[in-house]
């Protein structure tokens, strides 16, 4: 890594942590960033999925008491579909040539940006339609496992729309569940990309130290600015990134 590459990678992971810690959505400068400095997509994407893992712990062991409400048999359950789930997609990102992801990650990046710039509709659209007790509902949760193993992008976003549809109420315990299926899909993930040794781990290193940084900075700066600010930022990165990857594509 050059210094310029040392700078762009750790500024990146800093706001995307302090972005994470607030409303989720730092894939948008993490992945970016790394192909910027020559990463291949492929290997991007693991090493963004990595240097993001460790906050979606905290973020879970942030919300026990909320989670201790549920029965454990229904946490346990959720957690395998997102191991599974999390397996499945990375296995299908190994398989994928870098020339096919290419022309997929700008789509991605739309629709991730999409999702979060709507995704409290998303969320009453589910949960209107989407039948908690049935086989959809199952066949849901590992699908956006699944999405999430391949691509990290918006799927915090994804969770909660699909929790919502579960029929739950509770943000804070809707936060708790996302966090820890979150950090599930990509504990499974990221160890399939290390055992496949795809992973960049001096820049995923540099970005998970910054990443966790930016993310108390994120905490302090949640209290502080208004949440729309936040969000209308979030979505223009987006919407910027989208257009850049097209335009690469």
């Amino acid at each position: 890594m050059t210094l310029p590459d040392i700078i762009l990678l750790s500024v990146a992971a800093f706001f995307a942590g302090g972005i994470n810690a607030i409303a989720g959505g730092g894939t948008f400068l993490t992945f970016p960033a790394l192909v910027f400095i020559g990463v291949p997509t492929i290997a991007a994407n693991a090493t963004s999925a990595v240097s993001v893992f460790p906050g979606y712990l905290s973020g879970a062991l942030g919300f026990l008491r909320e989670l201790r409400q549920l029965p454990m048999r229904e946490i346990v359950l959720l957690m395998v579909v997102a191991a599974i789930g999390g397996i499945l997609g990375s296995l299908l990102l190994l398989v994928s040539s870098p020339e096919v992801f290419g022309i997929v990650v700008p789509w991605l990046l739309g629709f991730a940006t999409l999702l979060f710039a709507y995704g409290r509709q998303v969320a009453v659209w589910a949960e209107r339609h989407v039948n908690a007790e049935g086989a959809m509902a199952k066949f849901a949760s590992l699908i956006v496992c699944i999405y999430g193993g391949y691509f990290n992008g918006g799927l915090g976003i994804v969770l909660l729309a699909l929790l919502a549809a579960l029929g739950m109420k509770d943000l804070n315990l809707m936060n708790g569940l996302k966090n820890g299926m979150s950090f599930i899909v990509s504990g499974a993930s990221v160890a399939t990309f290390a055992l496949a040794g795809i992973v960049y781990w001096p820049e995923a290193i540099l970005m998970m130290v910054t990443a966790t940084i930016g993310g108390y900075a994120g905490a302090w700066a949640s209290r502080r600015l208004p949440p729309r600010l936040i969000r209308t930022t979030i979505v223009l990165i987006g919407a910027v990134m989208t257009v850049v990857f097209f335009v690469r594509a």
